[in-house]
């Protein structure tokens, strides 16, 4: 009989963030078995609590007060409501401070030492605890104390310079991502740098700051991208939907849709030519290697444009994946969970919400063979656990709640 604890179980962790990148640390944190106390300002809460519609919807089909927005990132925890900036409410906090393992927070830089929060006040009383700060561009430089968002960070770290349609094509011009993909990838740049802290404390019997920023996390995602120009002084541009580096890797039109074409390597281009009737497309000294196809593309990829559109989407993913070739649709979001494999890996959970009755959300990916990812509750009500909380840490709740 198995009864190992969940990874982070019995692991405190003192959630000072809103919106994004910090909640989505947080939820990984809970997720992994961590006791999140999720500190919110009385009366409004996180401000993703009022980025909607679309609302959770009670037991009739009416709208509660719980912004879709919100529920996307806030699982597994337990909200306190307290006022930070009156004294009363920035003692509580440091007293839980006192009690916690991980602080993450996300105010500007300086924000919080006018309350006695900083990582310095901090670490005079509690010197184990791992202290992460998320801000837009990091605790040091020019642009220190700006506020950054993910949209503008897209644009000034260069995603947007590389993501949408060529420039000489209708539809050309600089594009977002579809999600906020800088705070999401702070926010896990940000659970591996305290789990790693967390790990060092082992050793060393201390905590220590972590200094995370949107900017660096996001031009540190670009990867290949980077890589391009650094080895070349020449910067990447948009390419649509073609890959820099990698042919054919695309998107084609066939005779009734569209579909993915993903050849990674010279095997699988040669089993594509193959499948689309083409083997001499795989011989021809001009596409026989990755590398000759890059220099010849603007010829091949016409050509095979052309054969693309002579069959259906699906018939073309038959013919794919019975050699080998990676391909697939492209699916919206609701095709996405209509898919046996998304059904099959349960990525659509429900979890009982006091409003809602239940609430949807969607899987964590980390699945383990002994200690499974927990959905213990709902994302919380504003300040739902402010007393219950308090009470467990031996604090007096203030008079308020």
């Amino acid at each position: 009989m198995n009864n190992r604890t969940a990874p982070l179980a019995g692991i405190k962790v003192l959630d000072l963030s809103r919106v994004l990148a910090g909640p989505w640390c947080t939820q990984n944190l809970a997720d992994l078995g961590a006791d999140v106390y999720k500190i919110e300002r009385p009366g409004t809460g996180d401000d993703t609590r009022g980025w909607g519609p679309p609302y959770l919807n009670d037991a009739n089909g009416n709208p509660t007060s719980e912004a879709a927005y919100y529920l996307s990132a806030n699982r597994n925890k337990r909200s306190i409501a307290l006022d930070i900036a009156s004294p009363e409410g920035a003692a509580i906090v440091r007293e839980m401070a006192k009690k916690c393992d991980i602080l993450v927070e996300n105010f500007k830089v300086g924000g919080l030492k006018k309350y006695g929060l900083d990582y310095d006040s901090i670490k005079a009383i509690n010197p184990k605890l791992i202290y992460c700060s998320i801000t837009g561009f990091g605790q040091t430089g020019p642009m220190a104390p700006l506020p950054g968002y993910d949209f503008m960070v897209q644009g000034f770290g260069g995603l947007m310079s590389i993501t949408g349609e060529r420039d000489d094509l209708p539809g050309g011009g600089p594009q977002k991502a579809g999600v906020a993909v800088t705070d999401l990838f702070t926010g896990m740049y940000a659970t591996v740098a305290i789990l790693a802290a967390l790990q060092e404390r082992h050793r060393s019997n201390l905590g220590q700051h972590i200094d995370m920023a949107l900017l660096d996390c996001h031009v540190a995602m670009l990867a290949n991208q980077n890589l391009n120009y650094m080895t070349t002084g020449v910067a990447p541009t948009r390419a649509g939907n073609a890959h820099q580096n990698v042919v054919p890797y695309q998107v084609f039109a066939a005779k009734d849709g569209h579909l993915i074409i993903a050849t990674g390597n010279d095997s699988q281009y040669r089993a594509y030519c193959q499948a689309i009737g083409r083997p001499d497309l795989a011989e021809h000294p001009n596409y026989i290697t990755n590398a000759k196809r890059l220099v010849n593309r603007d010829v091949l990829i016409p050509e095979l444009t052309r054969i693309m559109l002579t069959r259906t989407r699906d018939e073309w993913i038959a013919a794919m994946q019975k050699v080998g070739v990676p391909c697939g649709p492209i699916n919206n979001i609701a095709q996405v969970f209509e898919t046996p494999q998304v059904k099959a890996r349960e990525i659509w959970k429900e979890i009982p919400h006091p409003l809602g009755g239940t609430a949807p959300t969607t899987a964590s990916p980390m699945r383990f063979s002994d200690t499974p990812v927990q959905y213990r509750f709902a994302p919380p009500l504003l300040g739902q656990h402010t007393e219950e909380v308090l009470r467990e840490l031996g604090i007096e709740p203030p008079a308020s709640t």
